[in-house]
């Protein structure tokens, strides 16, 4: 009989490791070249460029509105892939689990990675898993890390943003940080609001069709919007303006920032980018953004400017500004 919890011995590479692998792991998440069981994932690649990526995974709660930790680890790392301009293709999965993690979470945790990775278009091909003692870890902690190709043509980086350029983002921010915070508070507004956890791999498929010259692509996790322009500002040595009239925020998750006291320009995002487009490509991208289903509120929030490099400053809503700064220490104890 499979036990109800997690157990040091299922690291201990015997036999209920093997049980683990093959009779919880593999029905959920097998493929033709997961299904070897080899060290490693062996596979071919279409031609082009590739892209690599690998991050890692904690939160609390595990499960929340809109996501998981499951799905969360395969949209975090596809879609750093796609801010690459790469398709992803494949993935690993590597796994810290504390002993008397139950059975039923790990079991509905893979399935959100299989329901997420089918979701993507995605394979998960290779992994590894570690089981630490209790209290050593937070439940579980996910590894990721994605591969993909990228096409003919495209090239983006933090460094190619050019005065003139507007400023794209794909919809409201802050929802996912939010979403954990309020979860982990109680509070009443937790039930009007969810985490926006998406791959995003499709929509910039479609935007790099509308117009391969994208300058910049990133989706603003930790740190959140503000963080993620300032560090697109250095990179590329420009100043960015933006409007906070024009960047959309969910009504419930403005009154949850005000309420605890953050900023949601600074707050974590899971399903949003921000794309740095030549003035003439604006539109077709736009329009691109728009008719994909994780993009559909996408809109221009500002442009790039000549002033000093690095800056980032924020029209008011009543017509003042303020420096936009990087995120100093941690806003929110960890969401990602």
């Amino acid at each position: 009989m499979t036990p109800e919890t997690i157990l040091l011995d299922h690291g201990a590479g015997g036999k209920l490791a093997h049980r683990l692998t093959t009779e919880v792991m593999l029905p959920i998440l097998g493929n033709p070249i997961l299904d070897g069981l080899h060290d490693g994932a062996i596979f071919d690649l279409p031609a082009g460029r590739v892209a690599f990526s690998t991050d890692t995974y904690t939160v609390t709660p595990l499960f929340f509105p809109g996501g998981s930790i499951g799905d969360l680890a395969v949209n975090g790392t596809v879609n750093d892939v796609a801010m690459c301009g790469a398709r992803p293709i494949f993935l690993s999965l590597a796994l810290v689990i504390e002993e008397g993690l139950t059975m039923a979470e790990l079991e509905r945790i893979l399935k959100d990675v299989a329901v997420a990775a089918r979701r993507a278009g995605v394979a998960v091909v290779t992994g590894d898993t570690k089981v630490v003692p209790r209290g050593a870890a937070d439940k579980i902690f996910i590894n990721t890390a994605g591969i993909g190709v990228v096409a003919e043509g495209v090239n983006i980086g933090g460094h190619r943003a050019r005065p003139g350029d507007k400023v794209l983002l794909s919809g409201s921010i802050a929802d996912h940080g939010m979403t954990i915070m309020t979860q982990r508070a109680e509070l009443g507004l937790a039930m009007e609001m969810q985490s926006d956890s998406a791959p995003l791999n499709g929509m910039v498929q479609r935007m790099l069709a509308a117009a391969p010259g994208i300058h910049v692509l990133r989706d603003p996790t930790r740190g959140g919007l503000g963080t993620a322009l300032c560090e697109i500002a250095l990179q590329s040595r420009v100043a960015i303006r933006i409007d906070e009239a024009a960047v959309p925020v969910r009504p419930a998750v403005a009154g949850a920032c005000e309420l605890l006291g953050f900023d949601p320009l600074y707050v974590a995002n899971e399903g949003k980018l921000i794309a740095l487009v030549a003035p003439e490509d604006e539109a077709a991208v736009l329009a691109a953004m728009r008719a994909d289903a994780y993009g559909e509120a996408a809109c221009t929030i500002g442009e790039v400017t000549v002033g000093s490099p690095g800056q980032v400053t924020l029209t008011t809503g009543i017509g003042g500004e303020r420096i936009v700064d990087m995120l100093a220490g941690e806003q929110l104890p960890r969401i990602c």
